[in-house]
């Protein structure tokens, strides 16, 4: 076999990587695979960070690794068009993880890395969503609260299927994740495909200045008592450290009781949802649970013997994921704190990072991690204790349209339309996508709000306005149904 030692060296590291000893790498990775639009470490952090130690692999048989070294001198030896061995061994990497069928365990080579550590800073650039790999297609887990992605009204479970014209399909996370960023000022044109829309979507998206802000707070005074908001956008390195300072200050103000809102939260580090746990959870009672490859399972523990004076309830919907599913379960499970909203997203496995040597990295899933009663929620969710859905206006699609939609047609288009005009107080008189008199009326009453020429047809025009106000009317949180309902159940 001609192949020197060097490079048999090679196939042999990368054979039996998987199997080796994992040690933390020091840098921040992404919760469930996720990934924002520009590889932003620090906004979506990893669940990588539990203390587990070495974990010793299994050996790898002489036939086993005969095997792989052969498949080497065979292709480098006779393929057509020549290989690279550089190209042959990333292809090995990248393959190996792709027979896992696990969209969480990926390989991030040299290049990748650099532009991911170069990113990990106080703000960035991009779009500002969170994704994943899910079925084969680059799927939103959530946009970042206040960025361009949540104003183009861009949704967790939204496919990305092109980027300026070019399909995606094929690429890797990490490649589509870099055609999908860019520099602020710069605009990009996505194909979405969202669950229950036929059309593909169009959103014309431009670039912007990322700030990495995890944590806000607010009050709301309901039936005279005074209830704190704290909403958690991602679970960074100093969430935990904002969330004490903002509880005291809420506190000191003399709340009587707190709703953690993290909804469109995808996850983060590890380490910063155990130590919010631990600010809640008492030391008697475990806050939550994982699971090795041979099946033991290990608990997490807080330090303290301090409960809440005042109740709390958490506030999650389908772009909670990971480390905001690990915090819903962990209140709920432990102290009986209500759960409001709908079911989260269903992510629950831990990823860690190992590297390679070279600059490049692997992270991979080596743990699942269990609710404080032993459950798991992967693929799953988590549900609601009390379920409370959004307006319908709030899942509404943008509005793309060949020819105006205009009196006496039925559409599903129209239905959207008109469940918009109903969302911002014009009357439609229905919704179920016939253009009666009475849809008329409330175009018309909407294009002479908005200075539009008032002809009572939907043209391109008065679509792309009615979807602007009412993506606007959804960011200024009106009608926020899910956070009333936490409000009330908090107060009873």
């Amino acid at each position: 076999m001609n192949m020197n030692k060097k490079k048999f060296v090679l196939i042999m590291v990368l054979s039996a990587c998987l199997g080796a000893v994992i040690t933390f790498a020091g840098i921040s990775v992404f919760s469930s695979g996720l990934l924002t639009d520009n590889n932003q470490g620090s906004v979506a952090g990893s669940d990588s960070g539990l203390s587990l130690g070495a974990q010793q692999g299994e050996e790898v048989s002489s036939g086993e690794m005969e095997k792989v070294a052969n498949a080497f001198s065979v292709i480098k030896q006779n393929y057509v068009e020549g290989a690279e061995d550089d190209q042959l061994i990333e292809g090995a990497i990248q393959g190996m993880l792709e027979s896992l069928d696990d969209p969480h365990s990926v390989y991030m080579d040299q290049e990748t890395m650099e532009q991911f550590n170069e990113q990990i800073e106080s703000s960035f650039e991009g779009i500002g969503t969170e994704v994943s790999m899910q079925d084969g297609k680059v799927t939103i887990i959530a946009p970042i609260k206040d960025t361009p992605a949540e104003k183009e009204g861009l949704r967790p479970n939204d496919q990305i299927l092109a980027v300026d014209g070019e399909s995606i399909e094929g690429l890797d996370l990490y490649e589509a994740v870099n055609k999908i960023r860019g520099e602020k000022g710069t605009e990009v044109v996505l194909d979405i495909q969202r669950p229950g829309v036929e059309e593909t979507l169009e959103v014309e998206i431009t670039r912007d200045s990322i700030p990495i802000e995890t944590v806000y707070s607010e009050t709301e005074e309901v039936d005279g008592k005074l209830i704190g908001v704290l909403q958690l956008t991602s679970f960074a390195e100093d969430t935990a450290a904002d969330i004490e300072q903002e509880l005291t200050n809420l506190e000191d103000q003399g709340i009587e009781g707190l709703v953690i809102d993290v909804r469109g939260n995808p996850g983060g580090l590890l380490p910063a949802v155990q130590d919010i746990l631990k600010q809640f959870i008492p030391e008697d009672k475990p806050y939550m649970q994982t699971e090795d490859p041979t099946g033991k399972k290990t608990r997490y523990f807080s330090d303290t013997d301090e409960v809440k004076d005042y109740p709390i309830v958490t506030l999650i919907n389908e772009g909670s994921a990971s480390a905001s599913e690990i915090l819903a379960s962990a209140l709920n499970e432990t102290q009986g704190y209500d759960i409001v909203g709908e079911t989260s997203f269903g992510k629950g496995t831990v990823q860690q990072t190992v590297s390679m040597g070279d600059g490049s990295t692997i992270k991979i899933t080596t743990l699942k991690w269990l609710t404080p009663d032993g459950n798991s929620i992967n693929e799953v969710g988590v549900e609601p204790t009390i379920e409370q859905k959004m307006p319908d206006y709030y899942y509404t699609s943008p509005i793309q349209i060949d020819q105006p939609l205009s009196f006496d047609q039925s559409d599903s288009k129209i239905a959207n339309a008109q469940t918009m005009l109903d969302g911002l107080g014009y009357s439609p008189g229905r919704t179920d996508g016939y253009f009666n008199e009475e849809t008329q009326q409330a175009v018309e009453s909407f294009q002479s709000d908005h200075d539009l020429s008032a002809n009572g047809e939907i043209n391109e025009e008065t679509a792309e306005v009615l979807q602007t106000e009412i993506i606007e009317h959804v960011r200024e949180g009106e009608d926020d149904l899910q956070l009333e309902k936490a409000l009330e159940a908090v107060t009873q």
